[in-house]
């Protein structure tokens, strides 16, 4: 797998990248780092557990709890809960640890593993380093300190989390949903019971779609990657909106009541206009990352607020955020981190405060969306590729300077690594969608031929 921590934990097929053993090993590894770092001085360390409802994440979960007790840390397992909602409770309930078992948007066969924390943050680069050389140390060396006796620690199950997280949830909007009929697309994953539970509470009239899991279903043709059925069920119903999540619902993105789309730029600048109305915008500032559309940048400074830009990555978006105390951030995909009330993307959180906007404002998503005007935005996934000489390949650099001279004023070239998959990602952008096609094809075909 080369390097195991992503830009989102580790990631990869379940029980052939990802196997109960590797699970197993780095939950004891990440137990010992953080020992090590003072994170359980004077205290018996605890971890909150849990997981979206692949099936892969029944013998990962087992593995993680059995590594962490193991370690002498008490478990909490919460059972099949979003991201966001292990990072809540991790925090709430003052935990040392959070971990997540997920793999996002991911098809089925893949899962991954998220560690959190003390208060529900992501964990440093450096911390994630050093589990992984504690890691691989290990499992070649010496065998772990193990303790013995009353040591070891306690698993217990936390039923209650489903609840506290709602309660949560619509504690923290600032209006009711009462009169909007909002159509939620689940996508099969962990938000099926949480996210209907939450906008019920909030007012809402609801059709659900996508929130019947099995454990193989997850992502399967609904969700924030395929929207084509929530676009068809909004019209259908003649709903006000619909939210889309993906696996672990730490993403959001919307369709309007026409069926057109909104992403999580569009998402973004209604949510960061709202907030500045109500004086939570903090420094009028808005961080998002180099992939957000040009279109949001121009929207942002024509409506007086400041635009920030990161490296892509949530992780990079929470750290410029929490660096200068920004409120809100986010990116295209979808995840939006509403820093007053979460501590990484919340696909539930954002989909509520979107609705409460539209409730508040009596104008309609696609009105509402309408402060930003998308500019023809290509994406090309190119995989089985080197993805690690991107920035080193002198044939790859000659075709990106011809491309971004092709384009002139008017576009511009992003060439990414994916974080979690082995392949590039080619973004051009332009004014006319036939050039923007024709440079991203051209692109993608000299990714292949330098990175092949």
């Amino acid at each position: 797998m080369g390097r195991l921590f992503g830009t989102d934990g580790v990631r990869g097929v379940a029980n052939a990248d990802l196997t109960a053993e590797l699970a197993l090993g780095l939950s004891v590894a990440a137990a010992h780092v953080l020992a090590e770092a003072g994170t359980f001085a004077g205290h018996r360390a605890t971890a909150v557990v849990g997981r979206d409802p692949r099936a892969s994440g029944e013998f990962l979960e087992a593995a993680v709890v059995a590594g962490l007790a193991s370690a002498g840390v008490d478990v909490l397992r919460v059972g099949v809960l979003p991201t966001p909602a292990v990072a809540h409770l991790t925090g709430a309930l003052g935990a040392d640890l959070g971990v997540m078992l997920s793999a996002s948007h991911n098809a089925m066969p893949d899962n991954g593993i998220k560690f959190f924390a003390r208060g529900g943050h992501k964990l440093a680069d450096e911390l994630e380093d050093r589990i992984e050389s504690v890691y691989a140390d290990h499992r070649t060396g010496a065998p772990w300190d193990r303790p013995t006796g009353a040591g070891v620690g306690r698993v217990r199950d936390y039923d209650e989390g489903l609840d506290q997280y709602v309660a949560h949830l619509v504690g923290v909007l600032p209006n009711r949903l009462d009169g909007l009929k909002i159509v939620l697309d689940e996508a099969h994953g962990a938000a099926s019971r949480v996210s209907p539970e939450a906008f019920a509470r909030a007012g809402a009239e609801l059709v659900t779609i996508g929130a019947v899991p099995d454990g193989l279903n997850i992502n399967d043709g609904c969700g924030s990657t395929h929207l084509d059925l929530l676009k068809a069920a909004v019209v259908e119903h003649g709903a006000d909106l619909g939210i889309a999540h993906d696996g672990d619902a730490d993403r959001c993105l919307a369709v309007d009541h026409t069926g057109a789309e909104v992403d999580g730029d569009q998402i973004l600048a209604v949510l960061a206009l709202a907030m500045r109305e109500r004086d939570a915008l903090r420094s009028d500032t808005v961080v998002a990352t180099v992939m957000s559309n040009l279109g949001f940048k121009l929207a942002m400074e024509r409506e007086g607020i400041r635009f920030v830009q990161t490296g892509v990555g949530d992780r990079y978006v929470l750290e410029a955020m929490k660096e200068h105390g920004y409120a809100l951030g986010g990116e295209q995909s979808g995840h939006v981190i509403v820093l007053d009330h979460a501590t990484t993307g919340d696909g539930t959180l954002t989909g509520l405060m979107l609705a409460a906007r539209v409730a508040q404002s009596g104008r309609t998503l696609r009105d509402l969306a309408g402060v930003m005007e998308r500019l023809p935005q290509v994406l090309i996934n190119v995989p089985d590729v080197d993805k690690s000489r991107v920035e080193t390949s002198a044939e790859l650099a000659t075709a990106v300077v011809e491309a971004e001279r092709t384009l002139g004023e008017t576009g511009r070239v992003l060439l990414r690594p994916s974080g979690t998959e082995p392949l590039v990602r080619v973004m051009v952008e332009a004014a006319d969608i036939d050039q923007a096609r024709s440079v991203a094809s051209r692109l993608a075909d000299a990714v292949k031929s330098a990175l092949g």
